[in-house]
Formats: C-alpha cells, sequence, structure tokens
C-alpha cells in the first residue's frame, strides 16, 4: 500500500471512531439519575434534548459526506491533502458537539446532589417567575440553574450563539455556591434573569438609540431631587459614555431591584464587598461600572422605583464602608462627576420607552404593585408565622418580603436559611405533584404542619 492510500485509510478509521463515539452519545434522561423533584422542566429538557438531537443529526450528515468524498478520493498526494483540512474541520465540528453536551451535563449532574439538585429545581421556578413582566408579552424561554464556586453569578441567555455554532435552546444561569443559601442569592439570581429579559425588551440596545437620537436629554425630570443634583444639560460628555457603556449591567440591576427591592442592594453590597483597590477600581473596559459607584446607583434606583428614608440610610452606610477619604484625588473627582450625574442618569432610564413596552417608560413597567418597602414589612407581619407557606406561590414577592425582613432586623439568618430552603424545595415539588407550592396539601406532604421556630421581632415592629 503506497503512503498515500494509506493515509487515506487512517483517515477513515479516524472518521469512523468519531462516528462511533457520536453514536455512544444517548439522551440524557438515561444518564442523569436524580429524584423527580429535582429535575429541571420537561419543556426545558425537551428543547435541550432536540437541540443535541439536531447538533448530531447534523454532525452524522457532515460525516456521511466526508466518507464518501474519501472513498471516491484517489490516493494521490492532492487528495490526502485535501482529505486532511476537511477532517480537521470535521473535528472542530465533533468537538463543538462535545462542548455543547459538556455545557448541559455540568449543569444537570448537579441535580443528583442530595439537597442541592431540589435548591437547583427550585431556583429555577424563582427565575422563570422573576422573567415575567406584567402587561408584556413576552416568548419566555426555559431557565435552568446550576452552582459554582466564586463570587458573582453569570448568564448564557436563551438563543444566543452557543461556541462552536448554534443557538442556545435555555437560558442557563451560574449562581456562586457561596450564596446557597439565603435572601442574598436573589440578587445574583435576578440581576443574571434581567440580563435575560433586558435581551427579551431589548432594553439595553433602546436606551443606546434613545441616547443616540438626544431624546433622553428631553423632559426629564430629577428623580431623587437631591443637593447638588445636576440637570441633564450639565452633565459632561464623557460621563454619559461611561453610563452607556454600563448599561448592560445597569439595566440588570435595575430589574433586580424592581423585582426584590432593597434585597437586590444588600445583595449586591455583598457580592462586591472586595479589598479597596477593586471596589474604587474604575475600567471603561469593563461592561460592570465599578463597585463604589453600582451600588450608589442600585440605591438611586430603589430610591427612584419604592421612596422610602431606608435608601437613604443604606447609602450613608456604603459611604461609612468605603469612605471617600480613602479615594485617590483622580478617583475622588470621577466618583464625584459620577455621582452628581446620577440623579440625571436614571431620571434617563426610568423615562426610556423602549418599543416593547407598549408604550409605558421603564420606571411605570417595572415600578411592580406592592413592593414598597412599607407594604413588604406590612406583608411579613402578616405571614411570619408560615412564610414558608404562605410566600410560596409568589416567588419574587417571597424574596422580597424575606430581604426587607432581614433588612429590618425581623428575621434571623438561621430563621431566613431555613425559610429559604423551605420555600425552594415546596417550588420544586410543585412543578411535580398535584398542588401549588402554597398549598396545605403539600405543607402535609412535607410534614410542616407543627409550627415554625419563633422569629424575632423588632421593638418598632
Amino acid at each position: 500500500m503506497n503512503a498515500c492510500a494509506h493515509a487515506l485509510r487512517l483517515l477513515e478509521q479516524e472518521v469512523l471512531g468519531i462516528r462511533a463515539r457520536l453514536d455512544a452519545q444517548l439522551p440524557y434522561a438515561l444518564q442523569m439519575p436524580m429524584v423527580p423533584a429535582a429535575n429541571i422542566s420537561d419543556e426545558a429538557m425537551g428543547a435541550i434534548e432536540r437541540h443535541m438531537q439536531a447538533a448530531r443529526h447534523q454532525l452524522r450528515r457532515r460525516i456521511a459526506r466526508f466518507l464518501g468524498a474519501l472513498r471516491a478520493a484517489p490516493p494521490e498526494p492532492a487528495a490526502v491533502a485535501r482529505a486532511q483540512r476537511r477532517y480537521a474541520m470535521l473535528k472542530l465540528y465533533f468537538h463543538a458537539a462535545l462542548t455543547h453536551f459538556e455545557i448541559f451535563a455540568e449543569v444537570l449532574t448537579q441535580r443528583s446532589q442530595h439537597g442541592t439538585g431540589v435548591w437547583l429545581s427550585g431556583l429555577d421556578v424563582a427565575a422563570r417567575d422573576g422573567l415575567l413582566q406584567p402587561g408584556v408579552a413576552i416568548d419566555l424561554p426555559q431557565v435552568i440553574c446550576y452552582v459554582e464556586r466564586g463570587h458573582g453569578g453569570a448568564i448564557r441567555r436563551a438563543r444566543t450563539r452557543l461556541p462552536g455554532g448554534g443557538a442556545n435552546p435555555v437560558a442557563v444561569i451560574r449562581m456562586p455556591r457561596e450564596r446557597m443559601v439565603g435572601t442574598g442569592l436573589a440578587a445574583s439570581l435576578f440581576h443574571e434573569v434581567g440580563h435575560q429579559a433586558a435581551a427579551l425588551l431589548d432594553l439595553a440596545n433602546a436606551y443606546r438609540r434613545a441616547a443616540a437620537n438626544g431624546d433622553g436629554q428631553r423632559g426629564l425630570r430629577l428623580v431623587s431631587g437631591g443637593v447638588g443634583a445636576t440637570p441633564a444639560s450639565a452633565v459632561l460628555p464623557q460621563v454619559w459614555r461611561a453610563w452607556e457603556r454600563w448599561i448592560s449591567e445597569i439595566v440588570a440591576d435595575l430589574w433586580a431591584v424592581s423585582r426584590v427591592g432593597i434585597t437586590a442592594t444588600c445583595g449586591l453590597m455583598s457580592v462586591v464587598s472586595l479589598p479597596r483597590a477593586f471596589v474604587l477600581r474604575i475600567n471603561l473596559d469593563d461592561p460592570h461600572p465599578a463597585p463604589w459607584i453600582r451600588v450608589k446607583l442600585s440605591v438611586a434606583m430603589g430610591r427612584a422605583l419604592y421612596p422610602h428614608p431606608q435608601w437613604d440610610a443604606l447609602e450613608q452606610v456604603w459611604e461609612r464602608l468605603y469612605p471617600r477619604w480613602q479615594m485617590s484625588a483622580a478617583q475622588r473627582r470621577a466618583f464625584a462627576q459620577l455621582d452628581k450625574s446620577m440623579p440625571a442618569f436614571v431620571a434617563r432610564l426610568l423615562a426610556l420607552r423602549a418599543p416593547r413596552l407598549g408604550g409605558r417608560t421603564l420606571g411605570q413597567a417595572l415600578r411592580l404593585p406592592g413592593r414598597d418597602p412599607a407594604n413588604l414589612l406590612r406583608l411579613w407581619r402578616l405571614v411570619r408565622s408560615r412564610p414558608h407557606q404562605y410566600l410560596a406561590d409568589t416567588p419574587t414577592l417571597a424574596f422580597a418580603v424575606l430581604g426587607q425582613a432581614r433588612y429590618s432586623g425581623l428575621l434571623a439568618p438561621d430563621v431566613e436559611l431555613r425559610t429559604i430552603s423551605a420555600l425552594l424545595q415546596r417550588w420544586a415539588l410543585a412543578g411535580y405533584l398535584p398542588w401549588s407550592a402554597g398549598s396545605t396539601q403539600l405543607s402535609e406532604a412535607l410534614n410542616q404542619r407543627r409550627q415554625p421556630v419563633r422569629m424575632p421581632v423588632a421593638a418598632n415592629a
């Protein structure tokens, strides 16, 4: 056998090996052991399996075409070189298929971990609830969550391009393990949900278009009305450019605040509580605002959506944690410009009329009824005997109430952990059993008929 024929035969054997390994991939449903309550939704699993089946089918067709051309190729150097080039590309397609498999396998494998799998299933339900926007018809994607070490979360949005090609069939949210489990996880969860919602509603691009057209300069009113607030016309162009550079992360933060109120801001403070050098660093190449100003912006957005003195108090706390006297002169100047422009920027942002909001401004759309601090505390007093049952039917409201109670000193951290664990379990089970998450039947099934441990009540409650 001459060298060219030998080379073609070796390439054929390699491709047949790829096909054999591809055929050995079984559906996830045959590989992932987990209790039923920990499973992802049938819709999400179906979307993933259809995506993987389509990818395997396309790769098999490429393999068949390659083998047909290879077997018809003459044993000549030029034919061998062409075959090698096609084989190299075929390997890349195969590795892309493996990458897609591993992306979802990593998520699904965690569902078999005792306790963690059920928590993640509950987070899936909470995330989907966080995507709902009253008065706006959105084709909601399925959402699945997993945990990983690290400080912050991340999302691989649905319908975005996967590595190697193809559209992601579901939204995949990575949660930091350190946040499991407490109200702080709501800040990370609904921030990532906010990225998906902003993409569905095209909010960041709508802001950029409005800013480019100068629409945001007209008809603005200052939301905070604080002393020293700067009118939009007086804000330096480079300051507006900085806000625009960070707009995708800002909109996600706004979405989180709109869902869970001060819970989002307190959770953000926890995430970005890092050494001073990181908190005070301004980097316009980073899509995230500098942590110091990002927390203050979260406070400003919360103040605008749900006015209450607590926002001023929380802002003072943040200023004490990272005081300005620790900044360099350049940092003080930069943060002062951003801080003074913040009321005008928040006003511009909330006055945005994105086409997909049905004629309402962003502030009108995201200001959810019943999420103001006074009402959240009133709800807490009503449900504090059994919050894991009475709040179970509305996940975002549950996190908002619990986070507000925690901030107000009415909910101890250990009770918070037990309550949220019970809520996550209920949300997971409600997708499997024929009862709603807040039903008495589910309480009986979980043997939760006894009163929970008495919770502390502040003197001013």
